[in-house]
């Protein structure tokens, strides 16, 4: 069992005080901190030990089948998942991500045309898809999936405003063409609707269902002035989650964080493919062609009963658990293993024992065999899928 050390992205969306407070540094810090990373991703490795100690990829190419596993070195043939804390002070972009053999074939495009992957246009990081879930440590506030369409319609109805009535009245009108609609539109056209959307939002009797989405709409727009993303948002459903409930993100849901704390786990990959409310660059066919337009209602993930609460997900690639250690448990064995602890003191026990505090992780190979935990304390649990 190898204790961490692991990176923090300093993203503008990030919180000051979040992930110092977790692991117990001063705050407010100089720069945002959005994102602290747990994994092998070659972009921000963890560290054996400390700053300077041996990246988790190299220990675990040292040793696949010990640290993995032989079933998951012959399926993955490396680290198959990354984990994170993500605190978000302020909106993230719209965003979805490719499945697999999209991000397959996107990788190998952009390498072809000798892209760089540092580059500012770059879509494709690596070769990987990335489906993720997001649990909420605090109330977490999203953007995820198409609403479903009897509702858009009853917003535009509402709105009144010209464009969108149009697209109201005509008899194929779907989200996929209304989507496409507002993402080709003209930049100066986007911001005469943008501009009109606001004024008629402004507008709602005070007792509309739709006042969330007026004081959304203000919020991104004063965040991303004349992003067509502000119109977009409203095409999708918004939700927020109360501590211990989370999403499952998979290929193809267009979707955007908001506002809260939460762990995150996905594929190791960085694909990402944006539609508005960024800075960054966006590739407006390239997000449609891999877009999934199918609306529904947000369905949230409730854990499962037990010592162990099992966020339940259907890929192979990870599965996130939360422990609620109030004494002696342990841990069914699945394979190489990240545990984060987030609050109390919890004591961790395989080939060695390591105590961790908040903000505290280790890095459990499978050869080490079965997990204990005691003490006081939550501690998360990266896990291959189950």
């Amino acid at each position: 069992m190898e204790r961490l050390h692991n990176s923090v992205m300093n993203y503008a969306w990030g919180s000051r005080s979040a992930i110092a407070t977790l692991q117990g540094r001063a705050h407010p810090t100089e720069k945002p901190e959005a994102e602290l990373w747990l994994g092998a991703h070659v972009m921000a490795p963890s560290r054996i030990g400390d700053v300077k100690g041996e990246a988790l990829g190299d220990f675990v190419a040292r040793q696949p089948v010990a640290a993995l596993g032989p079933e998951v070195n012959a399926h993955f043939h490396q680290l198959p998942f990354l984990l994170k804390v993500l605190a978000a002070e302020a909106p993230l972009s719209l965003q979805a991500h490719p499945s697999a053999e999209q991000a397959a074939l996107g990788f190998q495009r952009e390498n072809a045309l000798h892209i760089p992957l540092t580059a500012p246009h770059r879509i494709y990081k690596d070769a990987n898809h990335k489906p993720e879930l997001i649990c909420a440590l605090t109330d977490f506030e999203a953007l995820c999936g198409f609403r479903p369409v009897e509702e858009t319609r009853a917003l535009f109805a509402e709105l009144k405003v010209d464009a969108l009535r149009e697209k109201l009245a005509l008899p194929e009108f779907a989200i996929a063409q209304t989507f496409q609609w507002l993402m080709r539109m003209e930049l100066r056209d986007q911001h005469a609707l943008i501009a009109r959307v606001l004024s008629a939002l402004d507008q709602l009797e005070p007792g509309s269902r739709w006042r969330p989405s007026q004081e959304l709409a203000h919020r991104l727009h004063s965040r991303y002035p004349g992003d067509i993303g502000v119109v977009a948002s409203l095409l999708l459903n918004h939700v927020t989650l109360r501590p211990g409930e989370a999403l499952f993100l998979p290929a193809g849901n267009l979707h955007g964080y908001l506002r809260g704390t939460g762990v995150e786990i996905m594929a190791s990959s960085d694909n990402v493919l944006r539609g508005g409310l960024t800075p960054k660059h966006v590739d407006v066919d390239q997000l449609i062609s891999i877009l999934h337009f199918d609306d529904s209602s947000v369905q949230i993930l409730k854990p499962s009963a037990g010592s162990e609460h099992v966020y339940d997900t259907p890929v192979p690639e990870f599965s996130l658990s939360r422990c609620d250690v109030t004494g002696p448990m342990t841990l069914m064995r699945l394979g190489p293993d990240i545990l984060l602890c987030t609050s109390g003191s919890v004591t961790v026990s395989a080939a060695n024992q390591q105590t961790l505090k908040a903000g505290e992780s280790v890095f459990v190979s499978h050869a080490e065999g079965l997990i204990s935990l005691s003490g006081h304390g939550t501690v998360f649990r990266a896990t291959v899928g189950r």
